[in-house]
Order: C-alpha cells, then structure tokens, then sequence
C-alpha cells in the first residue's frame, strides 16, 4: 500500500535545482506522484517503503549536494550573512580603486573576488563533482575568473557583484510573495485546553478527537471545528475571510477553527479532529497551492536544463574559431567568448516565469482567494464562459419566507412547518440550514427520533416516513404537481402544502457580472430553482443565458456539452456542485459556506465567499501572463541583441553584466508589480 511523505528542504536556492530533484526521485521507480515545490520549500510523493528518508537524503545530495531534507520544517531564525559579504566586497572593491600601492590594490581586488566569488565557485565545483550538473554558477565563475586572468579586473569583477545582488534580490522577491502565502498559512493552532472532568489540561491540537470538549478563553484562536455548548461569545473570522465584523455566536451554534474569541469564555465540543479541521485544510491547500505548474513554467525550466551545457559548448567554440573565421587574436576571442557566457546566462528567464506565478499566487491569497496552483491562473485567462450556480453563489442564503400556502386543511402552517424542519434537519442541502437556523427555538421541541428512512435526492428534494406517514419535501418535480413554488409538501400521496421564498441578490452581484463581461467573459446561471425565479434573477443581473431546473447529473452534462467550444469557469458551493467543479476548466468554490466536498472539488477558493474574488483573481491572473510575456520578451531580445554584438567584438563584459544580472534584475522588480493592486 502507498503511503503519503512530505519532508521539507533546506537550503534549496534555484527553481531549475528543485525540478531537478523531482526529475530525479520520479526516475525512480519506488516513487510515485513526487512533487519538488520551491515556493514552499517541500518535497511530496508516495512510495511503498517504510521511513524513506534515508535514501531520499541519498538521492537528493547526488543531485543537489548542498541540498538538507528534514523531516520538520525549520523554524529556527538564521542570520542573513549575504548581505555582510555583498557589502564586504563592495568595501575591498572601493580599497582596490582609491589606494595607489600597486600591491595593495591588487590585493583589495583580489579579496573583493574571494568574498563575492567563493560561493558561486563551491557551488559550480561541487555540483560538477558530486552530481555532473552544469549551471549558471560555472558559468559566473569561468567569466569573473576568465576576466580576471586576462587582466580585465574590474569588468570580471562587476559580473559577479551584480550576480550577488541579483540572488539576493530575488531573495527578496520570493520571501515576500512567500510572506502573502505564510500569512494565509498563519492558521496552523499548536494547543488546546482539554477539559477532563473538574479539570483542564493542554495538549497539542492534533491529538483533539471528536467529542472532546475543550475551553477558549479570550483572545485565543479556536483549535478545532465544534459546537459551543457553554457561554456565548463574539469571535472575529478575519484570518479566515478576511472580514473584520465580529460575529456573535452561542449555545449549539457551530465555530470554525483559525477564528479568534474576543469575548467571554466558552465550552466547545469538538466536531471534527484537527486534520479534518476547516484551518489545516486551508493551511494543506495554501502550503500545496504552488505544486501544479503552469505549462509555461515547466516548458522553460525543460529548456534551461538543457540550455546551460549548449551555452558553454558554443562559447568553446567561439574562443577556439573566431580567430581562423575574422582573424583576430585567441585572447581577443577569448575575451568575447567569456563575455558570450556572461550574456547567455539564463537566469532572467529561468527566474522571472516560477517568480511571476509565485507572487501570483502569493498576491491572490493576500486577497482572500486560495489559487491550488499556477497552471489554474494560466487558465483562468483562456476561458471564455463563466457559468454560476445561484443558490448561495449569486444570491445570499439570507431568503426569508415569502408564503406558505395550503392545499390540506386538516394541516395549520404550524404543523406544515413542524413536518419540514423535522426532514430538513438529517439535510445538508443550502436551503435546509436557513430554515433550521430561522426555526431554533421550534426544532429544540421536536422529537427527531421519529423520523425514519431518511433519503435525500441531490437537487430535487427529501423523503422520509413519521409514524408510517410517507413524507416527500422538495421541488415540483419531486412531488409531481404543475404549482409554482419553491419546496412542496407531499404526505402519503396527497400534496399538502408549498412554500415560496424571498431571495436576495448580493450586493455585489450585479457589478461582479459586469466586471467579468468586460474580461470578456459570458455569464451564464445553471440552477435547479424554478424557470421563473431564474429568469427574474437572471434578468437583474443583466445575464442572458441561463438553464433552471437542473439536477447535478444535468448540471455536468449541460457544462460538458459547452466545454466542446469553450473554455469554462464554474463557480459553485454545494456538494451537488462538485461534479461541475471537477469537470470545468476552472472549478471556483465558495469557501465560507461551501461544503467540503466542493472546496476539496474546486481549483481556487474564495475565502470570504465575496464574488469580487473572482474579479480579483482573473486581474491578477491577467497581471502575471501580460508581466511573464514582457519579461520574457524583454530577456530574449536584449540577450540576442547583445550576444550578436558580443560575437562581432562591438561590446563588452559591462554591456554583457547588463545583458545578464541587468535583465534579470528589471525583470525581477517588473514581476513584483503583480503585488501591487
């Protein structure tokens, strides 16, 4: 049996080092799904072997020496040292320019080489020994050194000092985009206070079973999922959606964990156990969000494990042809191949595409919206049809209700009432959960006991027996009637009562529609409500398209259908849903009210269940192709232009640093725009 391993890397400082781990562990055969994330610094896979981790440090190190797997994260704080050695060098580079004694310069310059050169060397040294990967650190060290032995110092010099300052800033780049993520994943809860008896004991989070009960003093975040069954409180939801209202719950409302008590005291009984918890889920998704690449990212990391040994084949080659082809001296075309090198380093591009996703995704969930993965911003930019369920989606679960009609005089709306809440509390449908939150007070005086064979049928309605009375509550469908209602009820073949309610439309839904037709997106509402609730809705939104009466199967079939010539976002919440949310281009849940099902189901959760999420997303998402274009574009123009005038002797290894840590410098503080709204 497979068994799941995630371990975590340190000292992994490349995205093209991280893909080669991964290629490496997938070439074997005991690993399979095998995942190297360099946004989050984590290694996943399956494997049939008990405790791996020897043979995985084994495989590692023979592809990444410096590379350390851990099997915890290391939370220890390190002090940054690459910063003291930049500004050393740059200290003996000045000494070597001011002082006149001809010896001590060359020895200030000499020191300025050691201190900003001896890294990349032992990095470039120890890749070729221990593991035979040839990369864009020998390519630094065979220029600065080629440079410094053929008296170019100073020229030598600069292509490493600004190679230093590009790591560290792209550094920079990615630990801040890395901190928009983090601050999502700031949801993990190490403790809670256990109650056993008289007596309250702390223990760590993860050990929580259901039923326990636990106490939430003030100021604390809830550990676990559960149910206040003592005390009543106000507990503030912003690390979960973002929103600042507190909301005030009591006895037998529900609390989600990673939301703070800001009031009194409460009792909570555990619901769900700390892995099945709403926190770590969103901390699981948010830390795995990075691991599903976009084509364009895996495509251009293909190319540069190839592109750096093709780079320094062709520079031997212009040092050993040049002067037979323009007749010019070997240390002339020496001095062009090394500055070719210089210029042929790939790190502009094999930075900016992984970087620009990266803070893509680090940029969306600092809005609220978990994204599980870059290739689903590249595909939200190449759809063309959104399509919405409506229920809790377009319209809020805040319906009141409008009438309740009666066909059965011997039922009083009482009894009608008393009849359906009994049904709908076994149900986890939408529409069930407001009308038991409207009737608390009633549902505590029914005997739920009596309900038997319950059964419920996705996007039509529920069926039950009380005291042998056969009961069917739902849709017109469901009960076989030509009335207009929203839920009927039918007992033992005989329909006695409907129930019609008030929806209300979400603030924002009416501009959300517009914003996304300006994306050039075609709104379309797949519902299972009435044609002609649908078409009001519809009709007030401004949407045009729209297929009513749908159940699930209906649902995935329709959205199928117009998946042969468009590209589909569906944006839902129910567990009827996530047939649609698996089958669409991009599956969008609802993550406040969603159910589990269909936020495990989607491919970007909108934390605050705020459709301006979407509009929010497919900004950034368009933000991060239009940026990776420009970078790209910008890299491999610059580069050619130089590299043609690098091979004609019309540049030199100032043009070249420009070509390589210049470019990719611009490029990183371009990709850092995505951030900013």
């Amino acid at each position: 049996m497979l068994k799941n391993y995630k371990y975590y890397l340190n000292k992994l400082d490349c995205a093209n080092c991280a893909k080669r781990i991964e290629d490496a562990l997938e070439s074997n055969k005991d690993y399979e799904d095998v995942k190297v994330n360099f946004n989050t610094l984590t290694l996943s896979f399956k494997t049939k072997l008990n405790n791996p981790i020897g043979e995985i440090r084994k495989i590692v190190r023979s592809v990444e020496p410096d590379c350390i797997v851990m099997q915890e994260k290391d939370t220890s704080t390190k002090k940054d040292y690459e910063i003291v050695r930049l500004i050393l060098g740059i200290i003996a580079l000045i000494l070597s320019l001011i002082i006149k004694n001809s010896l001590l310069k060359e020895l200030f310059m000499l020191c300025a080489y050691i201190l900003l050169l001896y890294k990349t060397f032992i990095k470039a040294i120890t890749k070729i020994i221990k593991s035979h990967n040839i990369d864009e650190n020998l390519l630094i060290t065979i220029s600065a050194v080629g440079a410094y032995l053929l008296g170019k110092h100073h020229e030598g010099l600069m292509v490493v000092l600004l190679y230093v300052i590009g790591k560290i800033l792209e550094n920079k780049a990615i630990n801040k985009s890395r901190k928009s993520i983090t601050d999502l994943l700031d949801l993990k809860i190490d403790y809670a206070h256990k109650k056993y008896g008289n007596n309250v004991t702390d223990i760590k989070a993860e050990e929580l079973k259901v039923n326990d009960v636990i106490v939430v003093k003030k100021g604390e975040v809830i550990p676990t999922d559960g149910v206040i069954i003592k005390g009543e409180t106000l507990v503030d939801t912003s690390r979960l959606t973002g929103e600042s209202i507190l909301n005030k719950v009591k006895f037998q409302d529900k609390v989600l964990s990673g939301t703070i008590n800001v009031g009194d005291v409460i009792l909570v009984k555990v619901t769900e156990d700390y892995y099945n918890s709403t926190a770590y889920k969103i901390f699981e998704l948010t830390l795995n969000a990075t691991d599903n690449k976009a084509k364009t990212e895996t495509t251009v990391s293909k190319i540069a494990s190839i592109y750096t040994p093709l780079v320094l084949i062709i520079a031997i080659m212009l040092g050993l042809f040049l002067p037979l082809i323009l007749h010019i001296t070997y240390m002339e075309s020496l001095y062009r191949a090394l500055t070719f090198l210089v210029i042929s380093c790939p790190c502009a591009i094999a930075i900016s595409v992984p970087l620009s996703y990266f803070v893509g995704i680090g940029a969306s969930s600092k809005a609220k919206v978990l994204v599980k993965g870059s290739n689903f911003l590249d595909a939200l930019t190449k759809c063309d049809t959104i399509i919405f369920d409506k229920t809790g989606t377009l319209t809020t679960n805040s319906f009141t209700i409008d009438k309740i009609k009666i066909y059965d005089n011997k039922y009083s709306e009482e009894e009608v009432m008393k009849i359906i809440l009994m049904g709908e509390s076994f149900s986890n449908h939408p529409l069930s959960k407001v009308l038991l939150n409207n009737y608390k007070k009633e549902l505590g005086k029914l005997d739920l006991n009596l309900v038997k064979d319950f059964k419920e049928e996705a996007g039509l309605g529920i069926s039950f027996k009380i005291k042998n009375q056969s009961i069917k509550v739902g849709s017109n469908r469901f009960v076989n009637t030509k009335e207009k209602a929203n839920i009927f009820l039918k007992v033992n073949d005989k329909i006695c009562a409907s129930i019609t309610f008030l929806y209300h439309i979400k603030d924002n839904a009416k501009s959300v529609i517009k914003t996304l037709k300006e994306y050039n997106l075609n709104p379309v509402i797949f519902t299972g409500d009435s044609v002609s609730f649908t078409k009001l809705v519809a009709s007030d939104l401004g949407i045009k398209e729209y297929k009513a009466e749908l159940l699930p199967n209906n649902k995935y079939e329709e959205l199928n259908k117009l998946k042969n010539n468009h590209k589909i976002i569906f944006v839902g919440d129910g567990i009827n849903d996530t047939p649609s949310l698996l089958s669409a281009d991009v599956g969008i849940s609802m993550g406040k009210i969603g159910t589990n099902s269909a936020i495990n189901a989607s491919d970007i959760v909108l934390m605050n269940d705020n459709l301006e999420g979407i509009v929010k997303v497919l900004k950034i998402a368009h933000k991060t192709k239009n940026i990776i274009m420009m970078n790209l574009l910008f890299a491999i123009l610059v580069k050619i232009a130089i590299l043609i005038l690098a091979s004609l002797g019309l540049t030199n290894m100032a043009m070249a640093v420009f070509a390589d840590t210049g470019v990719t410098l611009i490029t990183i503080i371009n990709t850092l725009r995505i951030l900013k709204n």
